[in-house]
């Protein structure tokens, strides 16, 4: 076997392993881990998390959008959900008074952070 063809064949197997590692979560994405946000002052914020890649059915033209990261801006409490059981989660505070703090719930246990300084960012890890 060539060089050439076996560098192929690896390429080939490794796309392929890549593939499928993405978990596929149809239409409804957000069944995922828990999190929450919290400001009790009303602080605003910026979240983004990060997760293991998934497909999302979006219409049935775009039946399988690829995503990887989520990011809302908000102000004040907030709270949802991720695609699947894991996340990397960093929430920085861009205004207003008070602190401002993460949580990724998984099996009923929370892991959180929070932060008051912009420049200091609240981060979380839940895999």
């Amino acid at each position: 076997m060539g060089r050439g063809l076996v560098l192929a064949v690896a390429m080939t197997l490794a796309s392929a392993a890549g593939a499928q590692a993405q978990t596929h979560v149809g239409k409804d994405a957000y069944q995922g881990l828990h999190w929450s946000v919290a400001a009790p002052q009303g602080a605003s914020w910026t979240l983004v998390c990060r997760f293991r890649p998934v497909t999302v059915w979006i219409s049935p033209y775009e039946r399988d959008r690829w995503m990887n990261i989520m990011t809302l801006e908000g102000g004040g409490d907030a709270r949802g959900r991720l695609p699947g059981d894991n996340g990397r989660c960093t929430l920085t505070k861009t205004g207003g008074e008070g602190a401002v703090g993460i949580a990724l719930v998984k099996h009923g246990e929370a892991t959180s952070a929070g932060t008051r300084d912009p420049a200091a960012p609240a981060k979380v890890t839940v895999f």
